[in-house]
């Protein structure tokens, strides 16, 4: 069930990247598909607007055949997640499609609404009854009936700080088990950020020093070149901290930071990725000049549904520190914006400069060695998927003069073109096969909070200066660069530059 169907999120991602594992052979082979929205509508007319939505989806064409077989999965049912009796035509739907299984099919529900709606949504759900699943399990399975699942998918942003995150966890466990809730963030959908732990964990080379004794810090980068255009209203309250950093950016911190965990499991893996939001420093608002900058490009105030005098950022830099024995004084910088030079995801690794450097040829005139690049490792997120590991070498026809190389792997050269599928496909099956290992838990979803939280207290705070200008089409302000230069390091681009 998508309760949303008729938005912008169902046509864009969700029926795309169900129509490519249907394509795949991926889906189970009885799934039904029924959305539910308020408009009325026909199974007929509802599967030709979706049409409409797969065809503009980058690469996917399916041939006519293909969208036959697969639409006749789709369903439409008129409703109002906010009324017990604006479910019926749903509940009558769900009679007709669950007779073969005697009333008994498992279910997904995804909450693809207005985040004003998710509460209203699993009280309608739980009050319906429509959230229980069948407990006895062993009789059910020995008498050859389905056991019946409940699951529900919540999409970002899940709640706006700490104590609106509570009270939705709280109204949602109040319906559902923490088991049943999937909360989704389709960052973690994405190949390279999952490679992440193929590359730390399947790999016996970088482990060793993957740790403060090795590594000078790791920047984290998510840039945007689009304004925010016509989503003014909706980021002026939002702001970036909450759209990004809160969710997507801390998730890439904890996966570069956690402890390899006992088991590739759902429980294992948060279990080690919460340990690390528990570590890193908590700041007080007060000082939060001292560990981030905030930014606005030029002419965001013009921008439509944006309120007069706005500070709300759209750029941040900021510095976290973990404190445990692994990053102990390892600083982790991350910056994000919109309205900047370039589209990019990654995050950059740099290891600590060699203790002494022996080659004479490289020192300065004075004598004193010259300032030799550290060696860096760049995961590459987006647009551009890979890893790149830059370390030095001699150049040819000199006398031992050292010269900076890099080594590369692309996905699109190792896999060819269409390597990457959509990061809601890989969501969608595990939420339907029951794999939360990439989906947030509760107390996952609360920590993160507690860090992001006194920066935005201490950005929006009267005394602080208002967020930094900063040109269209920039790397950000001015500030940010005196930020982290203050730490007598530099921005660093390690996919597409250095």
């Amino acid at each position: 069930m998508i309760f949303g169907a008729s938005g912008d999120l169902t046509h864009r991602k969700l029926i795309p990247s169900l129509c490519s594992l249907h394509g795949k052979g991926r889906l189970p082979k009885d799934l039904r598909i029924v959305g539910v929205a308020r408009g009325a509508r026909t199974d007929a007319e509802f599967r030709d607007s979706l049409l409409e939505g797969v065809r503009q989806n980058g690469d996917m064409h399916p041939n006519p055949e293909e969208w036959q077989v697969f639409a006749s999965r789709i369903f439409y049912a008129p409703g109002d997640v906010t009324s017990a009796t604006g479910l019926d035509a749903l509940q009558a739907k769900l009679g007709e499609l669950e007779a073969p299984a005697a009333g008994k099919g498992n279910r997904l529900y995804y909450l693809a609404l207005a985040p004003s709606l998710y509460e209203p949504a699993v009280n309608t759900l739980g009050l319906l009854n429509m959230a229980r699943e069948h407990s006895n399990q062993s009789s059910s399975q020995s008498s050859g009936q389905n056991p019946g699942w409940r699951r529900v998918v919540v999409e970002k942003p899940f709640g706006v700080d700490l104590a609106s995150a509570q009270e939705l966890n709280n109204s949602i466990q109040s319906v559902f088990s923490e088991h049943q809730v999937y909360r989704i963030d389709h960052y973690l959908g994405k190949e390279t950020v999952q490679n992440i732990l193929v590359f730390r964990f399947a790999n016996t080379i970088f482990e060793p020093l993957w740790n403060r004794n090795y590594i000078d810090h790791v920047q984290i980068t998510v840039a945007e070149t689009v304004s925010v255009s016509e989503r003014g209203d909706f980021y002026d309250q939002a702001g970036l901290l909450r759209d990004m950093i809160q969710n997507h950016m801390l998730q890439l911190l904890s996966l570069i930071a956690m402890e390899p965990p006992s088991s590739f499991d759902a429980d294992s893996l948060r279990d080690e990725k919460v340990k690390v939001l528990r570590a890193i420093r908590r700041i007080e608002p007060q000082d939060v000049s001292r560990h981030g900058v905030a930014g606005q490009y030029q002419g965001y105030g013009a921008e439509r549904g944006v309120a007069a005098g706005s500070r709300t950022p759209t750029y941040a830099a900021l510095r976290l520190h973990i404190d445990n024995w692994r990053w102990k004084d390892v600083p982790f910088y991350m910056r994000s914006g919109k309205a900047l030079a370039d589209k990019t995801t990654e995050i950059v690794v740099q290891f600590r400069r060699p203790p002494h450097l022996m080659f004479s040829m490289n020192r300065d005139a004075g004598g004193q060695d010259a300032d030799l690049p550290p060696n860096t490792l760049a995961i590459c997120v987006q647009p551009d998927e890979g890893f790149h590991i830059r370390f030095q070498a001699k150049a040819p026809d000199s006398w031992l003069q050292l010269h900076p190389v890099d080594l590369e792997f692309h996905y699109q050269d190792a896999f060819g073109d269409k390597a990457n599928p959509d990061s809601y496909e890989r969501l969608l099956i595990d939420a339907l096969t029951g794999d939360a290992s990439l989906f947030a838990r509760n107390d996952e979803i609360e920590e993160a909070w507690t860090i992001i939280d006194p920066f935005i207290a201490g950005f929006a705070a009267a005394q602080t200066l208002p967020p930094a200008e900063y040109p269209q089409g920039s790397w950000g302000p001015q500030e940010a660069d005196a930020f982290i230069q203050g730490d007598g390091r530099d921005w660093l681009r390690g996919c597409g530059g250095h």
